[in-house]
């Protein structure tokens, strides 16, 4: 199947996803692809294990302050008898289609998140409220960041679960009416970080495009679209993506510690990606340039109009628009857009079977192509020993894997004898994603309460691989798996964008932990060396490198499951059939003497 439209346009332009009816990338290597049914997925099925969670069905909300997708959907989703919305080659980019398959749009109903929070509040049952509050103002943010509209009360799990207009607001995820309403109070400040932006309910919703026609969405919603160019810079995303977190005892008392959860826009801050630096270089682009691409299949910007009216036909009087970003949200999860459409009956996305595989599809050619390389860089023989310098390299902004510290990279290497045989194998993995010594064994590593693997400059031994990941650590410097405990990483050694200084602020929570004395280890790449027993007798050998992603580790899974709560035993019944071995992210392949 033909790679979607602007994927293929925009890797010259280093980013992009696909449309919504998009196909599938051959880079993967595990993950049940959704298949395009186009069919509505909000069913409900009884006498299921799924049964266990049972959220809401999506319903319209306008409650004058915020809006469900739906609202917006009525005229910013693709209609046949319109050319709005369309790029050059007539393929429909319409904001809705785009964003309902998408992580974003299903925030809130994602079965990992409602895990990751119950486990939580199982660790620290004191907190509930606080724990919950926290966790739905990024995930729920029309429904809990703004609780003074609400009675001044918080946000929670269970506010989600009693199907009133709050709950739906809060069940839409990141909508539209969420992010075309974060104002300019403390925009990409410390006062609008961790889950704080400025949430405005003064009907207007803000956009990009100057001079607005204003009358049809003011007249059909009670909003009032306004040009503001703040929306498409990174600030927007900085309040949701700097999160610093209060670690907490087992009985819930505060330690003094802050523990930076994630940094992604100050990450992306300190790289040659910055559109903030004094003299932002070459490489400069937003967080929208590569997540919510703009490009057609000729790679020429999107130029078209950005609603249709409400029967479906164009509006005469608009004109086209340009730069037009599309709303796919292209990131890197391949495992919840699935959960999502398969389990559908329980969790009741808004999303199509369609949507759903599009979202995959992006994330697959995203992390293929647009996110780093692997190369030899270099084979020398001393007698029966071989060594191979693997070189890594990234093209994103920010560290690779960013975000939420449950996400893992790591590099498999396998050299061969010319008859086949395996001399070496580091990196392997079972099809539920743990990663195997040279045996076949599930390294300790993987197991409850066992090691982690230390940042590698050099690998001889099978049982040893190179890992980019963030471990947290508690108080006591003891790895933790529970974001409430940690103090600090006990590891951090995530790829590095290019253009990394050590001199950049925020060091306090960007700086890497463990690979700082590795001379390889610097901005934009890492070097690993691989000396392997390979007699010359038995050559040539060759050797195959990959570069391996998983959305969520093996081990980070089993410590979440080590939790009582019925939404945790229902994700790991959705596990169960999924292959969670990983996503390819790039390999090579190299001979050997």
């Amino acid at each position: 199947m033909a790679v979607p439209f602007f994927l293929a346009a925009c890797r010259s332009a280093g980013h992009g996803p696909a449309h919504a009816h998009g196909g599938e990338s051959g880079h993967a290597t595990s993950g049940t692809e959704p298949a395009s049914t186009g069919e509505s997925s909000g069913t409900r099925e009884t006498g299921t294990s799924e049964g266990r969670f049972d959220l809401p069905a999506p319903a319209t909300i306008n409650d004058g302050n915020f809006a469900t997708a739906s609202v917006c959907a009525e005229c910013h989703a693709n209609s046949d008898a319109a050319l709005a919305m369309r790029t050059a080659q007539g393929e429909p980019v319409a904001p809705y289609e785009l964003w309902q398959g998408t992580m974003m749009a299903n925030a809130a109903r994602d079965p990992v998140w409602w895990a990751a929070v119950r486990a939580e509040v199982a660790a620290t049952p004191s907190r509930q409220a606080e724990i919950e509050a926290e966790c739905t103002r990024c995930h729920a943010p029309m429904a809990a960041i703004r609780n003074d509209l609400y009675g001044g009360v918080d946000g929670s799990l269970a506010m989600l679960l009693a199907d009133d207009d709050r709950s739906q607001l809060g069940l839409d995820g990141v909508a539209c009416a969420a992010c075309h309403q974060i104002g300019t109070g403390g925009l990409g400040s410390e006062a609008s970080y961790s889950g704080n932006p400025e949430l405005t309910n003064v009907g207007l919703v803000y956009g990009p495009h100057a001079n607005p026609f204003t009358m049809p969405m003011q007249h059909r919603t009670g909003f009032t679209p306004s040009h503001a160019v703040h929306t498409d810079t990174s600030a927007v995303c900085s309040g949701c993506h700097t999160l610093d977190t209060d670690a907490l005892t087992a009985e819930g008392e505060a330690t003094g510690a802050h523990y930076s959860e994630q940094a992604t826009y100050l990450e992306w801050r300190n790289s040659e990606f910055s559109t903030e630096a004094p003299i932002p270089g070459p490489n400069a682009r937003s967080c929208q340039a590569c997540h919510m691409p703009s490009f057609d299949a000729e790679g020429q910007p999107i130029a078209t109009r950005i609603a249709h009216n409400p029967m479906g036909f164009d509006f005469g009087m608009l004109t086209e628009r340009s730069p037009y970003h599309a709303h796919a949200f292209v990131g890197g999860n391949t495992w919840v857009p699935v959960l999502l459409r398969d389990h559908a009956a329980a969790l009741r996305p808004r999303a199509t079977g369609a949507a759903f595989a599009a979202t995959v599809a992006w994330a697959r050619d995203q992390l293929a192509h647009a996110t780093a390389t692997v190369s030899v860089a270099d084979v020398v023989r001393d007698g029966d020993l071989v060594r191979i310098s693997v070189v890594v390299r990234t093209s994103v902004g920010h560290k690779f894997p960013s975000g939420y510290p449950a996400r893992r990279a790591w590099l498999r290497v396998l050299v061969r004898a010319a008859d086949g045989t395996v001399m070496f194998r580091s990196g392997a993995t079972d099809a539920t994603g743990r990663i195997l010594d040279g045996d076949g064994d599930v390294l300790e590593l993987e197991h409850v309460g066992g090691p982690f693997e230390p940042h590698h400059l050099e690998i001889d031994d099978d049982e040893n691989v190179q890992i980019y990941e963030v471990i947290m650590a508690d108080g006591d410097g003891a790895p933790t798996h529970r974001l409430l405990r940690a103090d600090h990483d006990a590891k951090d050694n995530r790829l590095l964008p290019a253009g990394w200084s050590t001199a950049a602020p925020d060091q306090d929570r960007i700086a890497p932990v463990l690979g700082v004395d590795d001379p390889d280890f610097v901005g934009g790449s890492d070097r690993v060396v691989y000396e392997v027993a390979a007699p010359a007798a038995a050559g040539p050998y060759t050797v195959d490198v990959a570069l391996v992603y998983q959305p969520l580790s093996a081990r980070h899974l089993a410590e979440l499951l080590e939790y009582d709560a019925s939404e945790i035993d229902a994700l790991a019944d959705m596990l169960d059939g999924l292959d969670r071995a990983g996503e390819i992210v790039a390999s090579t392949t190299a001979p050997l003497p």
